[in-house]
């Protein structure tokens, strides 16, 4: 019989984090298992009243460093002053968690240049410009994780969501391009794609059963596990299903 393997960890304690979209559904639960974890966090969400709950709800979890900052990830001038404010809280970033997202349904011919313009730059430059600016520090010091939430819409297509399948099939490329480009330097890229999920974006599907979905925390908890294996092996792409679609 074959002796059972113990998987290495590495400890997240003291490594410095910044996550998007920090007080959705998704990333308000990463930050918590987190914190708990001893990570060093960088909040970054449009709501900074959010944000100060948030703070104060997990400052004591553990001896952490916690920044917090608000702003609008589809302006590109709102994206370079987060990065110099990120620059001056950490000397150098470890792990780069893409949690905001826009979500639209419009048909084809509701749907507006001015909405595919904003999904597109909160959705997928800015993560895009996180990963590029901050896979330097990743780089430098050979060691590195980016999480881009992606969707069940990264691999398929509904009515009325060009817009939104759009910005994740490129977040899923993206994230497959990071993958190849930077593992060779211990930089490790993973797309996470929940289904459908009980969060405040996920009650815009009304066509759908909003009882069936996805418990952010188990969203969340998958994301911090993939981010603990340290060998060879690497869990860069995972689809998260639902059991019960309804």
């Amino acid at each position: 019989m074959r002796k059972m393997i113990e998987m290495v960890q590495i400890e997240l304690k003291n490594k410095n984090c910044v996550i998007t979209g920090a007080t959705g559904g998704i990333g308000k639960e990463i930050a918590q298992i987190l914190a708990r974890k001893g990570c060093n966090l960088f909040l970054i969400s449009t709501d900074n009243k959010k944000l100060f709950q948030l703070e104060s709800k997990i400052k004591n979890l553990n001896n952490i460093k916690i920044f917090t900052f608000a702003t609008d990830l589809s302006n590109y001038e709102n994206l370079e002053n987060v990065v110099s404010k990120i620059k001056e809280s950490f000397d150098s970033v470890d792990i780069v968690i893409n949690s905001a997202g826009i979500f639209y349904v419009d048909s084809l011919i509701d749907s507006s240049i001015e909405k595919f313009e904003k999904a597109f730059n909160i959705n997928v430059r800015a993560p895009f410009y996180l990963s590029k600016i901050f896979s330097e520090d990743m780089i430098a010091q050979n060691w590195g994780r980016i999480v881009n939430i992606g969707s069940s819409s990264s691999y398929s297509g509904f009515k009325n969501g060009s817009i939104y399948c759009t910005t994740k099939h490129a977040v899923l490329g993206l994230s497959r391009s990071l993958h190849e480009e930077l593992k060779s330097k211990n930089v490790r890229c993973y797309c996470i794609s929940p289904a459908s999920t009980k969060t405040e974006m996920g009650k815009i599907s009304i066509e759908q059963n909003f009882e069936t979905f996805l418990d952010p925390i188990e969203v969340a908890e998958t994301v911090v596990f993939v981010l603990l294996f340290d060998e060879n092996l690497v869990i860069n792409e995972i689809r998260l299903n639902r059991m019960k679609i309804e």
